[in-house]
């Protein structure tokens, strides 16, 4: 039987509530065996982890997700495998954590505007160290009792067409791909049905992202957890020849979005695992 595995999961180093040793212990508890981290535009939670990993026997697999554009819309790329210490990689990523600090900025100012005072406070308080994200926005309007949960949080606030969002300048896909290639990583088109796209957006997607010098979607993942969509998504992959990903997407304990840290449907045995890629070989 292959070793469990959870290759999308996010630490304090970007928008997850546990710092990274904790989230490893989280991951070693309910029984992960490979473990990816995956923050959001850093690779700043990775020296921790790699020690937590050791002294908790799971192999961590260094990882990053990445915000990229294509078409006008965003989406995200997981990058596996990677040198974290990469030039281009590390040079790139200090450029997007740019954008983070001042698309962060900018929306605290939207939010101050709208009247929600000690926005941008509150929101920097939940980061701590990391980049100001929309999930810590959120996280405070939660905390401050102005909406009910992560979901209204959205709707209300900071989601596209509403007063708190702000567009991010990320970098063009082609480009995003490049940098992980360029790592020694393999890229990987993070939770698919994410992007509310229909089957034809999809594939164009897809074939854009193998253009670049992709090779794998996310397959079983947090927000997809239910059969039939594992099912949708593997047919895609079996149609491009794309290896196949799975990875929770866990963010916090008792999150409303992806799922607990290896609570993820198996792969369908046909699929070729992403786990099997020459990258994630030779790491």
């Amino acid at each position: 039987m292959p070793p469990h595995y959870d290759l999308h999961c996010h630490s304090s180093a970007s928008d997850g509530a546990l710092e990274p040793a904790e989230l490893v212990a989280r991951a070693a508890a309910q029984g992960v065996e490979a473990l990816a981290l995956t923050d959001h535009d850093t690779v700043a939670g990775l020296a921790e982890a790699r020690t937590a990993a050791a002294a908790h026997g799971i192999r961590l697999i260094p990882g990053v997700e990445l915000s990229v554009r294509w078409q006008r819309r965003t989406f995200h790329v997981v990058g596996l495998g990677i040198d974290p210490e990469e030039p281009r990689l590390q040079a790139g990523l200090a450029r997007m954590q740019r954008v983070r600090r001042e698309r962060g900025e900018a929306i605290g100012e939207r939010l101050e505007r709208a009247g929600l005072s000690g926005a941008l406070e509150g929101a920097r308080a939940a980061a701590g160290t990391a980049e100001i994200t929309r999930a810590h926005y959120a996280r405070w309007l939660v905390d401050s009792g102005r909406v009910r949960g992560y979901q209204e949080a959205f709707q209300r606030y900071l989601g596209r067409g509403r007063v708190g969002y702000v567009h991010g300048d990320w970098a063009e896909l082609e480009e995003g791909v490049a940098w992980l290639v360029g790592a020694g990583g393999i890229a990987v088109l993070a939770h698919p049905l994410g992007y509310d796209l229909t089957g034809a957006w999809l594939r164009r997607t897809l074939e854009a992202l193998i253009a670049a010098g992709g090779e794998g979607m996310e397959v079983s993942c947090g927000s997809a957890p239910q059969p039939r969509q594992v099912e949708q998504l593997s047919g895609w992959c079996r149609r491009l020849r794309l290896f196949a990903s799975a990875g929770s997407d866990f963010h916090a304990p008792g999150q409303q979005s992806g799922c607990e840290l290896g609570r993820i449907p198996a792969l369908p045995a046909d699929l070729v695992p992403v786990w099997e890629a020459p990258a994630l070989q030779r790491r």
